[in-house]
């Protein structure tokens, strides 16, 4: 699985460490029966590490030395510590399939899940999907699982959709529930609400997610200026206290959180090779393998004096080749926003993300991205460039705000 690959003998152990790098890089040891286990790691500099596994040793020591075991090496360079752990994920999975699972120890992202299968529709955080190709909707990741509870709980204050777990069988004799005593729920438990009712709640709370409160921001507002309109101006205070929750409830969404299907973009990283930076496809909150891109201009030799291809048409051109990842399973999904949100949300981090806003790239803030990532330069402001542009241009699309 790793590109590079040569045979250790231990007499001439030079020879392998002047061939690998003295930088960072994923590798892996083989013995000579390989179909054993390999020993499998991430390093900031592959010589040093291999001198210390595979080198004579010194006296009596208690480090690992795999000198007499070892027959071949395998390895790639990395860019970033994020390649490094990607890169790290795949080999462990290819390598391990029954057990890398506890060696990489992967905190599953959160995230709020819309239970669309049922006949009366709820709403629920989690950290597992249930089937790659289910009727449910998640959206996320979220950094915890209280940010996912609390956004979720916020946002379900505005409604009037249940949230009790219980499978219903609507009896007009059922005594309901502390929601619903409260006007916090239709009821559909002892037929408080028709079928139909009940769905169009769960539409607007569908919606409410999907363009991050933009639709319920946008109805109170209308109803807010029609009260104005008509003098009533205690019922457009009233409107105006509850748009201030609901903008208090969207505000706590980062840039990141969305609805799994859409979250696409690109990740800019540093790259091992010289004069480029790699690119990660993000498509549906999975990871595609890295495309190197070059900064500099690539002239080829017989078109010495082509015109040169602008940034952006280069960028194009390095992710249509990219083929998204066809997973096997709905735990591999929730694997790769483990990874996906991990780096997200770390208070340091290198390289930035770039998300789609309305199915497209921001092409000219990502030519700027990849300038500073080449350079080592840090991002301007938020690493997704303005948090909250992906739900103005949902919003937009759906016909809530204008222009």
């Amino acid at each position: 699985m790793l590109p590079h690959r040569i045979e250790f003998v231990p007499d001439r152990d030079a020879d392998l460490f002047a061939a690998v790098p003295g930088s960072a890089a994923v590798f892996l040891l083989r013995g000579k029966d390989e179909a054993g286990e390999p020993y499998v790691s991430k390093t900031s500099n592959l010589r040093r590490r291999l001198r210390r596994l595979l080198g004579l040793l010194d006296g009596h020591t208690r480090k690992l030395n795999l000198r007499e075991r070892v027959r071949w090496v395998e390895w790639t360079a990395i860019g970033s510590d994020f390649e490094a752990s990607f890169l790290l994920y795949q080999t462990l999975r290819h390598e391990f399939p029954k057990a890398y699972d506890r060696r990489l120890r992967l905190r599953f992202a959160p995230l709020v899940k819309l239970i669309l299968d049922n006949p009366y529709p709820r709403a629920m955080v989690t950290t597992r999907i249930s089937a790659v190709k289910g009727n449910a909707q998640y959206f996320g990741p979220f950094a915890t699982r209280a940010a996912a509870e609390k956004f979720a709980n916020d946002a379900l204050d505005l409604f009037k959709m249940r949230r009790c777990i219980d499978d219903l069988h609507p009896d007009p004799q059922f005594p309901g529930c502390i929601y619903s005593e409260m006007k916090m729920c239709l009821a559909p438990c002892f037929k408080g609400c028709s079928d139909e009712e009940y769905a169009n709640e769960v539409g607007r709370v569908q919606q409410f997610f999907e363009t991050g409160g933009q639709s319920l921001v946008r109805e109170i507002e209308r109803q807010r200026n029609d009260a104005s309109t008509n003098l009533d101006f205690e019922a457009a205070a009233a409107l105006h206290t509850r748009l201030e929750k609901v903008k208090a409830a969207a505000a706590q969404l980062p840039d990141i959180v969305r609805r799994l299907d859409e979250l696409n973009g690109v990740m800019v990283q540093p790259s091992a090779e010289r004069e480029s930076v790699a690119l990660f496809k993000i498509v549906a909150g999975r990871i595609c393998p890295a495309v190197a891109l070059n900064v500099g201009q690539p002239v080829s030799a017989g078109h010495l004096t082509s015109r040169p291809q602008s940034m952006e048409s280069r960028i194009t051109e390095a992710l249509a080749v990219v083929e998204a990842p066809k997973l096997r399973s709905a735990l591999e999904w929730m694997e790769h926003l483990a990874l996906l949100k991990r780096w997200y949300y770390r208070t340091i981090k290198v390289g930035e993300l770039f998300l789609a806003e309305n199915g497209e790239l921001p092409m000219r803030r990502v030519v700027r991205g990849v300038s500073r990532v080449f350079r080592g330069e840090k991002p301007a402001g938020d690493l997704s460039e303005t948090a909250g542009d992906y739900w103005k241009f949902r919003a937009r699309e759906a016909g809530l705000t204008e222009g």
